[in-house]
């Protein structure tokens, strides 16, 4: 995808972190807009900032992990503007600690959000999106956690790995149905976006009774200890997705240091050998065994 001035991007989890800055480019390159975020005052200040610089904006309030949520918004977007071209599946939540002691709801808010998100977001948009014939791009956010496997990081890995297999495979069917849809995934690192903070948004009726385990508060402090001290930020990951997208890339990998647990990883696969340490060969973001 070449060409944006006057086109249709539609944002996910625009209120903060990638989707804020997807949106300041998208508006910068003259782009309407179709914004979506649980948090309502983060989202009117995105929609009040672009507007203020002269975008047109639709700004729902939607949970992307309610299906009839992102029925009615896709419903809106496309009263509003007959279609859509560039489609960011970018809403996401974190969750760390020992696999075995995640409660039911735990997997059901990130999930929810990071898998099903995405999930309603092809199913809502894509059709559409297909059936207007025009040129068009699809980017799911992942994470590097959807390559490797990191320990108490289980959760948040189970939902990554399902949007990189769906956007792999939502590459293969487009392909052999003839669409000129683009599709790239999104698989950062740690970098500063806001998910440290994102149970500010975990819905009342999704929260734990008990309190967090010794090893999900180790995984929380660990992981917010990462992320505060990237070194790539939200605007330059933006920047390099846009890249992608214009090049037509389908993976996009912005810490180019991690493809070494990553070709690991699959070394481990080709040899038919256990899983190693996906962090052994970067032992400063390793993570702590927790102590109960």
């Amino acid at each position: 995808m070449k060409e944006f001035s006057n086109r249709v991007a539609v944002i996910t989890g625009a209120g903060s972190g990638f989707g804020r800055e997807f949106a300041r480019i998208a508006a910068a390159r003259g782009m309407r807009l179709a914004l979506a975020d649980i948090q309502p005052d983060a989202l009117e200040a995105i929609a009040a900032e672009l507007r203020a610089a002269g975008a047109e904006v639709l700004a729902e309030r939607v949970d992307v992990s309610n299906a009839e949520a992102m029925e009615r918004f896709a419903d809106a977007v496309f009263a509003q503007y007959g279609n859509a071209h560039l489609l960011f599946n970018n809403a996401g939540v974190g969750g760390g600690g020992l696999l075995w002691e995640h409660s039911v709801r735990d997997w059901q808010w990130v999930l929810g959000v990071n898998l099903w998100g995405v999930i309603h977001g092809v199913r809502c948009f894509v059709p559409r999106m297909i059936a207007n014939g025009d040129e068009g791009h699809i980017v799911n956010t992942a994470s590097v956690a959807g390559l490797i496997s990191a320990q108490t990081m289980g959760v948040y890995n189970v939902s990554k790995h399902g949007v990189v297999t769906l956007s792999e495979t939502l590459f293969q069917d487009l392909r052999i149905s003839g669409s000129i849809l683009g599709v790239t995934v999104l698989c950062p690192a740690f970098v500063d976006t806001g998910i440290k903070d994102a149970a500010r948004n975990r819905p009342a009726e999704l929260a734990n009774d008990a309190p967090p385990t010794a090893s999900q508060r180790l995984a929380e402090e660990q992981t917010r200890k990462a992320v505060t001290s990237g070194r790539i930020g939200a605007p330059e990951v933006a920047a390099r997705t846009f890249e992608c997208i214009e090049e037509g890339r389908f993976y996009c990998l912005t810490h180019p240091k991690i493809l070494g647990a990553v070709e690991l990883r699959m070394q481990d696969l080709l040899n038919q050998r256990d899983p190693s340490d996906p962090f052994s060969l970067k032992r400063e973001v390793a993570f702590k065994a927790p102590q109960n």
